[in-house]
């Protein structure tokens, strides 16, 4: 059964941030609250864990997940960043946005898109993500919590433990997120390209 930490979502209690960590780096896929919607998020170098959660969302192996980084300067290492790709970064992170980037060397195969070598990279802002993510020490694999057969991401902690108990190991419940997945903008071109509206506004480079 999933364990459920009651985690402030402006000031997130050390103690409990510290377990979920733990937990995380132990090989668990944990929901999370981001600034969008809720998310399942793993170590980035559990292949089991990335099973798990590709079993919960019914995914096939082509289904790309995306980083959560804690800053930008977390985003250099796994990610080619130009100069201008740079500058829409600093003016748009963290926030609602998803970002395609060219991907290093360091990411993981399963990370990337098989043609094009890109890789989705966010920066949320969320202080539970944002400590959870300070504690680890790098970024995690995650995806949006829509179940099977919903066409909306999961909103309640409570609803999220309920219908995944016996699936997930940890449900940290920070509030009610919404239902609003990112906006996704590529920026692997010579300027930035919206391939997704979500709720990052988009009206200033659109």
């Amino acid at each position: 059964m999933s364990q459920l930490f009651e985690i402030h979502p402006d000031n997130p209690q050390p103690r409990l941030i510290r377990q979920a960590a733990q937990i995380i780096s132990e090989g668990g896929v944990v929901a999370v609250p981001t600034d969008s919607c809720y998310a399942l998020v793993c170590h980035l170098d559990d292949k089991m864990a990335v099973e798990r959660i590709q079993r919960i969302r019914h995914l096939d192996k082509k289904h790309n997940f995306t980083l959560l980084c804690r800053d930008l300067s977390e985003i250099a290492n796994y990610a080619r960043v130009s100069n201008y790709a740079y500058r829409f970064l600093k003016s748009h992170t963290p926030g609602p946005y998803t970002f395609i980037l060219r991907a290093t060397a360091v990411v993981p195969n399963r990370l990337q898109h098989k043609k094009r070598k890109t890789i989705g990279i966010r920066v949320p802002a969320h202080n539970v993500v944002t400590d959870l993510l300070g504690e680890l020490g790098q970024p995690v694999m995650s995806v949006t919590l829509i179940l099977p057969g919903s066409d909306f991401p999961e909103t309640d902690a409570e609803d999220i433990r309920e219908k995944l108990e016996h699936q997930l190991d940890l449900v940290i419940d920070g509030g009610h997120c919404g239902i609003e997945p990112t906006t996704v903008v590529d920026l692997t071109g010579d300027v930035p390209e919206v391939t997704r509206h979500g709720k990052g506004p988009v009206e200033e480079f659109a």
